[in-house]
């Protein structure tokens, strides 16, 4: 169980000008988004093919590729026949080997990316552009790719499968977004609408780390200390977990010792006003607890037995009324009723595994 850190939230996935399907979506107009919205961190993850993996050269060359109040993460959307990942770092790397090694055997990656000590997470595992590395090599997921919840619900169940075959698998969102608002108003394009309901932090992820510096950030989210909410200005979901081991915090491992456990699921900031959020325990894939919020303390709990000696793991669902969020006035609508889902608490887990 930490005990001490901060809560900072960012966009793990983030496209620019120097992917060629991006519009009106310069580094500085991203920038200044993230900012305007209170984001604390952010990853511009162009994709490496559109510059034949030469992205040292292109977004991390640009001279808009800077900032005081945020912190910036290295890294580019690898984009490969098997699918779609997201190479994270707190420093600059060579990714031109990544992407040369894109079509390798799967063993060869995992070598590479150990020796270049990057991160390498699984971006949108349903989609047409499918996930199919092994997940061996991921070292978190995608759970919710843009403001559009409804297409992210195979991706939920692929996540559980995954954590279920006894996998740890820490969990961010990822807005994906491309394009912003033409500077002139025209809005005649439909990439140009899509800016209303996608943009920086649509949905946010949540981390917490012991300070504000980009290695911090990347080892709080490679340890599961996560959340995700469907955009900045939404409720924060946290997890605690207390049994006989004492208290446990999303990405925490405990013995299957079995027995009684409290689970407590609280929001913090953002609550619609007396607004009471449905939350659902899921525990190895099954639904095992369906609550509600206090509308004074944004909190549920509720007591559950384990089974002794059965590896299990334990995330919750909240969904309920949408904040607004200006900037991005269509995300709401598209995010549907989900608020917010948190990391899972393992039990039995092995973390060499």
């Amino acid at each position: 169980m930490l005990e001490t850190g901060i809560w900072l939230k960012g966009d793990w996935h983030m496209h620019s000008r120097h992917s060629t399907d991006s519009t009106h979506h310069g580094i500085a107009r991203i920038i200044a988004s993230a900012r305007g919205a209170g984001l604390d961190y952010l990853a511009i993850t162009d994709h490496d093919v559109h510059v034949a993996g030469a992205v040292a050269d292109h977004t991390w060359a640009d001279p808009d590729f800077r900032s005081d109040q945020l912190t910036l993460f290295y890294g580019a959307e690898l984009t490969a026949a098997r699918g779609h990942a997201n190479i994270l770092s707190a420093r600059p790397y060579d990714h031109q080997r990544v992407f040369d090694a894109r079509d390798a055997r799967d063993w060869d990656i995992r070598a590479l990316k150990t020796e270049l000590g990057v991160h390498f997470s699984a971006n949108h595992p349903d989609t047409r552009n499918i996930y199919s590395f092994s997940w061996d090599l991921a070292d978190s997921i995608e759970i919710w790719n843009t403001s559009q919840w409804a297409r992210n619900v195979t991706g939920l169940r692929i996540w559980d499968d995954v954590l279920l075959s006894g996998r740890i698998m820490p969990a961010r969102g990822g807005s994906d977004a491309h394009h912003g608002v033409p500077e002139n108003g025209d809005m005649d394009r439909p990439e140009s609408v899509e800016a209303l309901g996608n943009a920086p932090g649509t949905p946010t992820t949540w981390v917490f780390a012991q300070d504000r510096s980009p290695e911090a950030i990347l080892a709080a989210l490679e340890a599961g200390r996560t959340s995700v909410s469907a955009n900045p200005y939404a409720p924060r979901a946290e997890l605690i977990v207390t049994n006989r081991d004492g208290t446990l915090f999303m990405g925490d491992i405990a013995p299957a010792s079995g027995g009684s456990v409290t689970v407590r699921v609280t929001l913090s900031g953002g609550r619609i006003e007396e607004a009471r959020y449905r939350v659902r325990i899921i525990c190895n894939r099954k639904e095992v607890a369906l609550l509600w919020t206090d509308p004074v303390t944004g909190a549920a709990e509720a007591t559950l037995s384990l089974e002794p000696g059965i590896r299990a793991y334990l995330r919750a669902e909240i969904e309920g009324p949408q904040t607004p969020f200006p900037p991005a006035p269509y995300c709401t609508s598209q995010s549907g009723t989900m608020v917010a889902l948190t990391g899972p608490v393992y039990f039995g887990y092995d973390p060499a595994f």
